[in-house]
């Protein structure tokens, strides 16, 4: 009997996972709080779609209100719920959904910062692990049961790694991997926390920097002093997640002690990451309709995750004795252009 799934928050990730294990035969259920969303998916189906005309589809998937959730007590328990809301609502989604959970089963956080802590807090644990969505998977829910992949598909590229807290590649870990390979490339990784914070670097440097001027992805990168804006974000996460004892990786397509020497004065490594920066923008790698979560959140009016992404990099930094200043700086920015204080504008993070 094939496993039991719950996708808490089927925004772009958590609807474009769901929905693809669905097609691929899983028994999964979608759970939002968006009343529009969930009726346009039970009319017409989970819309997908992305750079080429092959990625579109059309998915009919299981998909409840928040106000049904009780509904799942007529069915199996759930033996792996993927919570997929924002940072903010880690507790809630984590509550809700662990009492319609088996004996054996598991909450896997299906989110862009570090939440495992959160989760473990209220489920334990030994029912908690994560799921790293690396910068290939890039989404965007734009209407109603409408999701579309705004980065090529590259075969080989790992777009998913799922991993056990304690650094164990357990059976479990490798039965989820399995299932999300369904989905896109997945593997288990024996380093959950230096995924982790790897993605963290990439969101660090993007994310904050598009909702504060309004840019997507290849504006951001294209514009000269606003991408040296970025990869002293870039550097300066790196040297926090190492200082925390962290394995970084290749933060996107930039090597970490590449983006370090750039940030430190190294004119020829500065050379090399605006190159490769500058050529993830082309229209063949990345759609100009990308934008990072945040700068989407920010154009729906919606609360951002500043305090959990640029905000945990400065505050962890801090702790560490690894002063992060730019990203202390720009969450104070973001809050101010989300609360309306400070309209969107590439000056706001040229602050030299």
């Amino acid at each position: 009997m094939k496993p039991r799934i719950a996708v808490i928050g089927a925004g772009a990730v958590g609807g474009y996972v769901g929905s693809g294990l669905a097609a691929a035969g899983h028994d999964v259920t979608l759970i939002d709080p968006w009343p529009e969303h969930i009726a346009a998916i039970r009319a017409g189906g989970m819309v997908l779609s992305g750079m080429t005309a092959a990625e579109s589809r059309t998915v009919a998937v299981p998909a409840l209100h928040l106000t049904e959730l009780q509904s799942l007590a007529k069915g199996r328990p759930i033996d792996i719920a993927f919570v997929a809301v924002k940072s903010y609502d880690t507790e809630w989604a984590t509550v809700m959904i662990a009492q319609y959970l088996a004996a054996s089963g598991v909450v896997v956080s299906l989110q862009n910062c570090i939440n495992e802590e959160r989760i473990a807090a209220l489920a334990g644990w030994g029912r908690t692990m994560g799921t790293v969505v690396t910068g290939g998977l890039a989404l965007d829910l734009y209407e109603p049961a409408h999701i579309r992949r705004t980065m090529a598909r590259r075969p080989g590229q790992t777009c998913l790694y799922v991993g056990e807290p304690s650094g164990r590649i357990t059976p479990r870990a490798r039965a989820i991997a399995a299932i999300l390979n369904d989905v896109d490339e997945t593997h288990a990784t024996d380093d959950l926390w230096g995924e982790r914070w790897t993605k963290l670097c990439v969101n660090g440097m993007r994310n904050g920097v598009s909702a504060a001027t309004g840019m997507g992805g290849n504006a951001r990168d294209g514009h000269d002093a606003v991408r040296r804006v970025c990869i002293r974000l870039g550097a300066e996460s790196v040297r926090v997640g190492r200082a925390l004892g962290f394995r970084v990786g290749k933060v996107g397509a930039l090597d970490p002690d590449l983006l370090d020497r750039a940030d430190a004065g190294d004119g020829a490594a500065m050379a090399e990451v605006e190159r490769l920066m500058l050529a993830g923008t082309s229209g063949a790698a990345r759609s100009d309709l990308q934008r990072p979560s945040m700068a989407q959140d920010m154009a729906k009016g919606r609360r951002t995750e500043i305090e959990f992404m640029n905000g945990f990099i400065a505050e962890r930094g801090a702790a560490a004795g690894v002063p992060a200043p730019t990203h202390a700086r720009l969450t104070e920015v973001v809050t101010q252009v989300e609360r309306g204080t400070l309209p969107p504008s590439p000056a706001n993070v040229l602050w030299n």
